[in-house]
């Protein structure tokens, strides 16, 4: 049987998931939350170790030679040194696809916000405006119709692909940017990237965080988009430069920012979108409804079933 630690456990089931699936194939101990000083000394002689966000640096597999598994508990892998990883023998998976769904709903919860605006006027409607009000209805700021509306996506995986077929059921023309349109087989209307920017009412990003997408949206990229225009982010807060974006948000340079990301986790009180005008942020819970995470339970157990028994699946090294 596998010695299996799970090093950030809480986040992926705060108590109503059961880490018992696993007992058939794993010796398992499970911590809450893991400080980067006690993580080598919490694997100890593990074989195999589950994590979500913690690091796993070169240094640390160094010094954990008895480890032969590292499944994230996610579906991006960035927290782990692939490389060295692969050197130390170490196989690495992640959960692909698990929260597609749940993602593609919060793009469009975080879209609703700003074109209903509907816990705005509950508060106002609890606040007694209503009461006072001459009239049987009242609109305290301005109110949008998805329909016709040009929804642009960065970053056309799954969960871009379920965004736009969300987007098609509210009437809305989607446009997207893909690194070869000459080899794109959908049906989506491909564009330029400046094409996006400049065309888009609403941007949605749903790329992976990397040299080339760190920072897409900055200074420049912003100053092509309609000053209506709204920025969405439910993948990685490394995509915005935060500081351009909260001098847009607050020169009213473009309508809106909504996210469930940023770029330091949790959310420090330095943070440049921290109270910035025209701004919702979500605490990173796009992928956490108890669907997804029962997902992501059972594709984590196939992952480690697969591996021992040597046909390793979703090896992201």
């Amino acid at each position: 049987m596998l010695k299996v630690t799970v090093l950030d456990g809480y986040a992926a089931n705060p108590g109503d998931l059961d880490w018992s699936i696993f007992k058939d194939i794993a010796e398992l101990t499970v911590y809450d939350r893991t400080p980067p000083e006690l993580v080598v000394e919490r694997i100890g002689d593990s074989d195999a170790i589950f994590l979500n966000k913690v690091n796993i640096t070169k240094q640390i597999i160094e010094q954990c030679p008895k480890l032969k598994y590292i499944g994230v508990m996610a579906t991006g892998y960035n927290v782990v040194d692939t490389k060295a990883a692969r050197e130390a023998g170490i196989t690495v998976t992640n959960i692909p696809a698990y929260s597609t769904d749940s993602v593609a709903q919060h793009t469009f919860a975080l879209i609703l916000n700003f074109t209903n605006q509907v816990e705005q006027h509950s508060q106002s409607v609890q606040n007694g405006d209503w009461i006072k009000s001459p009239d049987f209805c009242y609109w305290k700021s301005p109110l949008t119709e998805l329909k016709g509306k040009t929804l642009g996506i960065f970053g056309f995986g799954s969960i871009g692909q379920k965004v736009a077929e969300i987007a098609h059921a509210f009437g809305m023309n989607v446009i997207i940017h893909v690194h070869s349109p000459n080899s794109f087989k959908g049906n989506e209307k491909t564009v330029s990237l400046d094409g996006l920017f400049e065309q888009s009412d609403f941007i949605t990003l749903h790329a992976p965080m990397t040299a080339e997408t760190s920072q897409l949206i900055n200074k420049n990229t912003i100053s092509k988009m309609k000053k209506t225009a709204v920025i969405i982010n439910t993948a990685r807060g490394g995509l915005v430069n935060e500081g351009d974006l909260r001098q847009a948000l607050d020169e009213g340079q473009i309508a809106g920012y909504a996210a469930d990301v940023i770029g330091t986790e949790p959310m420090k009180n330095d943070c440049p979108l921290y109270k910035a005008k025209n701004c919702v942020l979500t605490p990173h819970i796009a992928w956490a409804p108890l669907e997804a995470r029962q997902r992501l339970f059972k594709i984590a157990l196939e992952n480690l079933k697969a591996f021992a028994a040597g046909k390793s699946i979703n090896v992201v090294n």
